[in-house]
């Protein structure tokens, strides 16, 4: 199918000062549509100036939030070229998605094409400033008028775009993290494994009570017995123990996160022991007290990586690596962003060019 490109009369400011951009504060002049309808399938590409939606009250993703979506960036290169990272492993967790939540598979070929049309048309809006980059928003959302719980037959795919800076406000500082024990977030046979809103409207209790005590995120526990780590509400999680680098496996309740995926991938070229296993917060505890704990970061597509110096455990606060970054979080964070900004090498194949 052939994007079609319609640009806009009224561009808009650009922010001035990149260093404040702050995080999903402000979008570009353009956004990708395409239409699915019930026997004529995905159809319509197109790129129209940014807007408000119409939606009729009883569109479905309104009621029954039947949405998917996807999170990733483009960067400027120093050469002034603009590049993505891993784009098609987004589109593939957007199809797994949709299986889950019965949302027609998308083309990912023509939706990765659609995500470098649309940054082409808005390159200009790409920031230049240290820790910048154009955050990408894919998502999926059900629109057929309809009051009653079944799969819509109409839905519209769109993408839009939003300059950003860090994501959370201490930057490559360790954050706290608070480690809830009263409210889940999913269980296997749920969706935890799959981006859609009510994951994170699920977390929205326990992150208020958490950030309300000062703390930036919720660790999340396993929904059944309330033992084992999951994930950070934002970010996989990472543990450094005696030398070994446990991170929670995937078993249908943890996002599989294309970080997560790049950092295993990474360390393991590096010669680093990485499991990929059940991690009770009992063991976390116990290498707390007897000294072998010496790093947990988390990673994601909005923070990348980010350390975590403190875990408030019931009212035990255990501070990890006397609240420093570590030497696996610096090493994974410098390597990845610089794969990102074209600053390094890549060996992976990871970038791609626009």
């Amino acid at each position: 199918m052939k994007i079609t490109v319609q640009l806009t009369q009224s561009p808009k400011s650009k922010p001035q000062d990149s260093s404040k951009l702050g995080f999903g504060n402000y979008y570009t002049d353009h956004m990708f549509i395409m239409n699915y309808d019930e026997g004529q399938g995905w159809h319509s590409p197109r790129i129209v100036p940014y807007g408000p939606l119409s939606l009729d009250p009883a569109a479905m993703c309104l009621h029954y939030g039947q949405e998917v979506f996807e999170g990733l960036k483009a960067y400027r290169a120093p050469d002034g070229g603009i590049v993505l990272f891993r784009p098609d492993k987004n589109m593939a967790r957007l199809n797994l998605s949709n299986e889950r939540l019965c949302i027609p598979q998308i083309d990912e070929e023509l939706a990765v094409e659609a995500v470098k049309k649309l940054v082409s048309v808005d390159k200009d809006w790409i920031p230049e400033g240290e820790g910048t980059s154009l955050y990408i928003r894919p998502f999926i959302i059900a629109v057929a008028p309809h009051v009653g719980v079944h799969p819509a037959e109409h839905l519209l795919f769109i993408i839009i775009l939003s300059p950003v800076g860090a994501y959370y406000p201490e930057g490559l500082n360790p954050v706290k993290i608070y480690v809830e024990r009263r409210y889940v977030r999913a269980v296997k046979g749920g969706m935890g494994y799959v981006k859609t809103g009510g994951n994170y409207a699920a977390s929205l209790k326990a992150q208020d009570d958490a950030s309300r005590q000062g703390y930036t995120q919720v660790l999340w526990l396993d929904g059944v017995e309330r033992k084992y780590i999951e994930e950070v509400g934002t970010m996989n999680v990472f543990f450094k123990i005696a030398g070994e680098i446990i991170t929670p496996a995937l078993q249908g309740s943890i996002l599989g996160g294309i970080t997560r995926m790049s950092c295993i991938e990474l360390l393991r070229s590096w010669g680093y022991t990485v499991n990929e296993r059940p991690l009770a917060l009992a063991e976390v505890e116990e290498a707390a007290r007897n000294g072998r704990l010496e790093e947990a970061f988390g990673t994601g597509t909005a923070a990348v990586v980010s350390p975590i110096g403190e875990l408030k455990i019931d009212e035990e606060h255990i501070v990890i690596n006397n609240n420093q970054i570590g030497e696996v979080a610096q090493r994974l964070y410098d390597t990845l962003t610089g794969i990102q900004n074209c600053r390094i090498p890549d060996p992976f194949g990871w970038v791609v060019r626009i």
